[in-house]
């Protein structure tokens, strides 16, 4: 196997882009378009809101080039509630609303937990049971986004690792980071873009993501991260999805451009 990295944003549609990113005079329906020439993989943000038709995922996989990739946030009611193990329901909906149109263009499902959702080991155990390997033929990848610092316990890692989940590596000064590596894939979120910067991370530090990019990248455990269960145990090679969120919003499409130069 071999990993590779898909760098990108949340969504594509937000106005302020339109004055440092997109082209100007673009048209807005050609913004998805031209954002995936320039980025290797958009997360999907809005399903966390609200279903979309199948038509549209189908259109979103047709504009897009062969080797981009979305990843799609799950829906609110399938992970804001109190018992994650009474979500069969939800998900069920969530994944048959037509994501598999997205076909190899799928890459991971996201599924963030509330900030106040403590770590419950039976209720998680049955919500990790209902996560199916695959949807219309298609295979899917799952990476958990625990906020709570209940999950910085090496259960949680174990109980990811049994499952084949990622633990998603949210880098913010709000919740609690977690990198242990507990899937074939890497998922990261870094939300620590600034508004003073014009690439929202300085040269420094998108050298820093780089570097631990490629260890990632070559199935090594990066030194310096917050680890729940410190390992040193090395894998196979993963992919690594890596999204600037959050942050100086303005700021994340070239963000991303600069860390898809340095890992070039």
């Amino acid at each position: 196997m071999t990993g590779r990295p898909y760098v990108g944003i949340g969504g594509w549609t937000y106005e302020p882009w339109r004055d440092n990113f997109y082209p100007k005079g673009l048209a807005q329906a050609r913004e998805l378009e031209y954002a995936s020439r320039q980025l290797t993989a958009i997360e999907i943000n809005g399903t966390f809101y609200s279903t979309q038709k199948r038509e549209t995922w189908a259109k979103w996989a047709e504009t897009v080039p062969d080797d981009f990739v979305f990843s799609v946030k799950a829906s609110r009611f399938c992970t804001n509630r109190k018992m994650l193990a009474e979500a069969g329901e939800s998900i069920a909906k969530f994944l048959g609303q037509g994501l598999a149109e997205l076909g190899p263009k799928l890459g991971p499902i996201l599924w963030q937990f509330a900030a106040t959702k403590r770590f419950d080991p039976a209720d998680l155990g049955a919500f990790l049971k209902l996560l199916p390997a695959e949807q219309e033929g298609v295979p899917l990848r799952h990476a958990i986004e625990a906020r709570h610092e209940s999950f910085v316990c090496p259960e949680f890692v174990t109980m990811a690792r049994d499952h084949g989940c990622a633990i998603v590596f949210a880098h913010d000064d709000v919740h609690p980071g977690i990198a242990d590596l507990t899937a074939p894939f890497v998922y990261a979120r870094l939300q620590q873009t600034r508004p003073d910067v014009p690439t929202g991370y300085d040269d420094a530090e998108l050298d820093h993501w780089a570097s631990v990019s490629r260890a990632w990248i070559a199935g090594k455990v990066p030194a310096g991260l917050p680890y729940a269960a410190p390992s040193s145990r090395d894998a196979a090679q993963r992919d690594a999805f890596i999204f600037f969120i959050a942050g100086a919003k303005d700021r994340n499409p070239a963000a991303a451009r600069a860390l898809i130069a340095r890992l070039r």
